[in-house]
């Protein structure tokens, strides 16, 4: 498939930015920061709950993404699909990286208010969206894309088969398997 085919997949104001990307035009490039910035860093956190590395791994995708253009290769699917891909596969490089687990010295680690009335129930919220994160870290990567951008994102099974370049029938399909092995995960954490 040549660049003008992909790039045909994008609605047509979009394929003139890509190209000026490609050249390095800093309008041009700005202006894709702007419209896929927020969805992206959305996504990211959805996945890793972290602010900052958030921010970090979604300049990266950024990044990858005009060096993959001035190289000369470009997306398969569809050009938003082609940035979560580039920003799932960070992730994943991420959790590779701190297979490890985090720990923080109580006394070091900075004061979050509770923002409800009980911090029983701020606690047990923030455990139960740890431990929902991780069981979709443990999904297949498709499974999780369609999980992250349907339920934490907010879109529609024809947004989200656009974005991965796939049919309706196949993300019904993900969704399904993946929401059976995210019950059998969240309730039988040993079954994973």
């Amino acid at each position: 498939m040549t660049r003008k085919q992909t790039v045909s997949r994008i609605p047509p104001d979009e394929v003139t930015l890509v190209e000026r990307a490609a050249t390095r035009d800093p309008d041009a490039i700005a202006s894709l920061y702007d419209i896929y910035a927020p969805k992206i860093y959305s996504y990211v956190y959805h996945r890793i709950s972290d602010p900052v590395l958030a921010e970090d791994l979604t300049g990266q995708v950024f990044l990858r993404m005009l060096e993959a253009l001035q190289a000369d290769k470009a997306w398969r699917t569809s050009f938003s699909g082609w940035l979560y891909r580039i920003a799932h596969n960070l992730i994943i490089d991420q959790y590779r990286k701190r297979s490890r687990a985090d720990f923080t010295n109580i006394d070091d680690a900075p004061h979050l208010p509770a923002s409800g009335d009980d911090p029983f129930q701020t606690a047990a919220a923030r455990l139960d969206s740890d431990a929902l994160i991780r069981a979709i870290n443990l999904l297949t990567e498709e499974q999780a894309q369609v999980i992250t951008l349907r339920f934490l994102e907010g879109y529609s099974i024809a947004e989200v088969a656009n974005a991965l370049g796939k049919t309706e029938g196949a993300v019904k399909a993900l969704q399904y398997r993946a929401i059976a092995s995210l019950r059998r995960i969240m309730t039988d954490p040993s079954a994973s």
